[in-house]
């Protein structure tokens, strides 16, 4: 055997080598993809079984620290009265357009509080004084979505209590600032819903519940390149035969 065709036999093999593994590394990730689909989709059925059910109460103190996950988006049903002075306007960007949204401790009968978001307001609307009868006293009942906590900040801006720049619901953070008794202070939020508060805001029941979801066409790719790298691998064997 020549010198050249042992080199174009070595060529030969590596090249195969190279696209076998290849091959079985697409074969891998497009299986996992498919196995991400399968969690995606399971998650969104429960967030929407969550989302549509009939409201319950909220985790309970002995709960708070194994809340996570599964809980977020449940329906719940909480009672208290509001501590207005504590309110904290977040920045959001919703389909009425920009603005904030209020947070709003409520404080219940056994002394636990929990940051209701209760809506949404303009720039306009955002002093209590332009919206004095939303800000309702005594005890009130709030329904709403239970979310998990958002630390740190939005993307690319980083929450500054000291400036009150919140671009996130960071509720450890928004409870230091405001001064609340850390160990009452449920870890979650609640977005209130779509009841109407005096007054017209802030208006609640704009929580958009969206899962990102592109794990099939991730897959159809890595199984698209897995066939493509077969292919030439076809195509590499006919040529060295030659």
């Amino acid at each position: 055997m020549s010198e050249a065709t042992k080199r174009s036999s070595l060529g030969l093999v590596l090249a195969l080598v190279f696209a076998s593994a290849a091959f079985l590394s697409f074969i891998a990730l497009g299986t996992w993809q498919v196995k991400r689909l399968a969690w995606k989709l399971d998650l969104i059925e429960r967030v929407n079984q969550r989302v549509n059910a009939a409201p319950v109460v909220p985790p309970a103190k002995a709960q708070w620290a194994s809340v996570g996950i599964n809980d977020e988006y449940t329906h719940v049903c909480v009672s208290g009265e509001y501590r207005h002075d504590h309110e904290t306007y977040v920045q959001a960007v919703t389909v009425r357009g920009p603005g904030d949204w209020v947070l709003t401790p409520l404080q219940s009968a056994d002394g636990t509080v929990v940051l209701i978001n209760r809506g949404f307001v303009t720039a306009e609307q955002k002093s209590p004084t332009s919206r004095d009868k939303a800000q309702v006293a005594g005890v009130v009942k709030v329904c709403g979505l239970l979310r998990l906590t958002e630390p740190s900040g939005g993307f690319l801006r980083r929450n500054d209590p000291t400036q009150a720049r919140w671009f996130s619901r960071d509720v450890v953070a928004i409870a230091a600032t405001q001064y609340l008794p850390m160990q009452n202070v449920a870890p979650y939020f609640i977005d209130a819903d779509a009841a109407a508060n005096p007054g017209g805001v802030p208006l609640g029941g704009l929580t958009v519940v969206r899962f990102h979801n592109s794990h099939l066409v991730y897959a159809i790719t890595w199984y698209g390149l897995a066939l493509l790298t077969l292919v030439a691998g076809v195509v590499v064997v006919r040529y060295g035969r030659r």
